[in-house]
């Protein structure tokens, strides 16, 4: 049997407090003093009674103290009424928010702190889970078996189903049976472990917001072993490919990727405001956030020196102000590789990053020290084990290094 408290009553497993106003001060105050106390547990409740009790004859004696006072017109000598905020907000019950509705929420908060680019994975990871939830399953409906349903159908996806015509507004279920009809490939286990994730992600979210009381997903994950396979270093023959190609896109990109070591997203924000002459040590460019592109870590804001064909470039085909690549962003980068693979059979195996790969080897075949390597290329200096001595305390390598090192690369187009 419920516990009896004076002025508390319980409804839907949480305790209510009400008590109603004296008449005389009713047209100021309301009928009565009406709260929630946020809690199912009998003792906590009878002290959260008591707090309000005392709130209750406080603000009935101020009311009984001014009501004489008090006129229908305005009197700027009487003093204002002063009522606190009610401590306990009024209850809600958990799990009762559709699905689809607490996506488009966290979507929203989302897009106020991450860019565009990065949000596209997070979207697409919760729209197949509000496809195959539908729009009236509540979060509260949610259990480990709908997970295991979904990690299951995530792991039947191939990477194409996407641009099938069939697969427009597709559920989750629907995209798992285009893949097997089509294609006998299917995402990686990473890629299907980041999808999971992302909804993971989501419904720790709807936990922090008081929608859900514990993840149900919480121990379930992907279980295929992640396979690695990271793309090839360019030989020098595929280079001599690329430089005999001379494509109209991409040409000047792939020669500040061999002859700098930028990552293509690097390369696309580049500005012309950010080359620098250093006298006799020729011209440098900085790499660091702008308002095209961020950096991908603290360690890839950096100053390189250009190599002398670099240098011929700028000075004959690319801006003299505003962005040196104005027409190119990293999905038109990645578009165009693709196409110049499908044109040079010999490039398979090779993505636009593979020329970093190619001048970070180079450096090495040369006899360049890994730690003046990751100055110039934006890794985390690797100059010692505790990364103390070096890394705390120099100041790094100096221009006229990296001239000497950048100096050293060879470009031939057999």
């Amino acid at each position: 049997m419920s516990a009896d408290i004076k002025y508390a009553y319980k409804r839907h497993n949480t305790w209510v407090y009400r008590r109603t106003y004296p008449k005389a001060v009713q047209p100021i105050l309301g009928s009565s003093l009406k709260q929630s106390l946020k809690t199912a547990d009998a003792k906590q409740a009878k002290a959260r009674v008591a707090e309000l009790n005392q709130t209750f004859t406080n603000l009935v004696k101020e009311v009984q103290a001014h009501a004489d006072a008090a006129t229908h017109e305005p009197n700027l000598e009487t003093p204002e009424l002063a009522v606190a905020l009610p401590r306990y907000q009024r209850a809600r019950l958990l799990g009762e928010q559709p699905v689809h509705a607490l996506a488009r929420r966290y979507l929203e908060e989302l897009s106020q702190t991450l860019r565009p680019g990065t949000t596209k994975s997070i979207r697409y990871a919760l729209e197949l889970l509000s496809s195959h939830v539908g729009n009236k399953l509540k979060i509260g409906e949610l259990s480990s078996d709908t997970g295991r349903d979904i990690l299951k159908l995530i792991s039947k996806l191939s990477p194409n189903v996407r641009k099938y015509a069939e697969a427009k507004e597709a559920s989750l279920t629907k995209l798992a049976e285009l893949s097997q009809t089509y294609e006998s490939i299917s995402l990686t286990p990473q890629t299907q472990g980041r999808i999971f994730k992302q909804m993971q992600r989501f419904l720790d979210w709807c936990v922090r917001e008081g929608e859900l009381e514990i993840n149900p997903w919480v121990t379930l994950s992907i279980r295929a072993k992640p396979e690695v396979s990271p793309h090839g270093v360019l030989t020098d023959e595929q280079v001599s490919t690329l430089l005999k190609a001379k494509d109209r896109v991409l040409h000047s990109a792939l020669l500040f990727g061999l002859l700098t070591g930028m990552r293509s997203g690097e390369i696309c924000g580049l500005m012309a405001e950010d080359i620098t002459h250093k006298e006799n040590l020729g011209r440098f460019i900085q790499i660091k956030p702008n308002a095209i592109r961020q950096l991908k870590s603290k360690a890839a804001e950096r100053e390189v020196p250009l190599h002398q064909i670099l240098e011929q470039l700028l000075d004959t085909s690319l801006p003299k102000q505003g962005r040196l690549f104005p027409y190119l962003t990293v999905d038109a980068v990645v578009k165009r590789y693709a196409k110049l693979r499908r044109l040079y059979p010999d490039l398979l195996g090779s993505v636009f990053h593979s020329t970093r790969k190619w001048f970070i080897t180079q450096c090495e075949r040369t006899g360049t020290p890994e730690h003046f390597t990751a100055s110039l290329v934006g890794h985390h200096s690797a100059r010692s084990a505790n990364k103390l001595t070096y890394g705390l305390y120099s100041a790094g390598i100096s221009d006229a290094q990296k001239r000497e090192i950048v100096d050293g690369v060879r470009l031939s187009a057999k």
